[in-house]
């Protein structure tokens, strides 16, 4: 498979997540015989999780060394470069890999200077790689990406997430999805954000959006997203994804009319 973007930057944040997902799908392999076991696969996940994580850690680390980091599971780590920052989320969606289900990704963002600047997403079950550069465009494997061209609410296909259980923001996203589903062909809930955001830059979706999202769930696809280009903003309209933990992601002719279906104040 040809790489289209050969930087050496896209060259390490590749060959890190392709490592991580080795591991991963060997892993995988191993859950649906856990299944039936009396411990049950939620320790062998956290495992697996950690392990690729530190693969992660130590391939960009490697490469990169005074980078800082953000990761899920190891929190953050200071390096003496304080302009870049890397995001990383070894195994996004947790849930449908515990559970067999085969949708979940390796994701790698990088921040410069306070600009998200690269972003890999790489499902490796169906062997898919979102990348993108900034200036560079995005990519599915070798072909480049672009966000859907719907311009009517009423044709398009829209993506979600559900608050986890013993989180709040179950009742705003009950009220989102009162207000949004009259207006839509449909909304999905895949379970991974990630990927979310890659099929809004593949234009397999129309939109996405979630509240309550962690930095590392979307840094990359941020990027994928805007390369390909969409717009992204969080739900007030501003670029404060990363703080907030709200994200919506569209083609640039129905961005507006989502968030003013979903832009409301958050609701406990």
């Amino acid at each position: 498979m040809t790489q289209p973007i050969t930087t050496p930057l896209m060259n390490v944040m590749v060959g890190a997540a392709r490592k991580a997902a080795k591991a991963l799908l060997r892993d995988f392999g191993e859950v649906e015989n856990l299944q039936t076991s009396r411990k049950g696969p939620a320790d062998f996940v956290s495992k697996a999780d950690l392990k690729a994580e530190r693969i992660l850690r130590e391939e960009l680390q490697k490469a990169r060394p005074h980078y800082c980091m953000t990761l899920e599971e190891g929190g953050e780590i200071e390096g003496p470069d304080k302009s870049h920052r890397w995001y990383v989320d070894p195994l996004d969606g947790t849930t449908n890999f515990l559970h067999g289900i085969p949708h979940w990704a390796v994701s790698i963002g990088l921040e410069r200077e306070g600009q998200l600047v690269a972003g890999v997403v790489f499902q490796p079950l169906t062997n898919e790689l979102f990348i993108a550069e900034r200036g560079q465009g995005a990519w599915l494997n070798d072909k480049r990406m672009r966000v859907s061209a719907r311009k009517d609410l009423k044709d398009t296909l829209l993506a979600t997430g559900i608050p986890f259980k013993g989180r709040p923001g179950h009742a705003q996203f009950s009220q989102d999805l009162a207000s949004v589903m009259p207006e839509v062909a449909g909304v999905r809930r895949y379970g991974s954000a990630a990927l979310d955001l890659a099929w809004v830059a593949a234009g397999r979706f129309d939109g996405f959006w979630e509240r309550g999202l962690s930095s590392w769930d979307i840094a990359a696809g941020i990027v994928l997203v805007r390369e390909a280009g969409g717009l992204v903003s969080d739900l007030a309209g501003d670029q404060n994804m990363l703080g907030t933990g709200q994200i919506l992601a569209a083609n640039g002719a129905i961005h507006g009319a989502v968030r003013a279906l979903v832009g409301g104040p958050a609701k406990p």
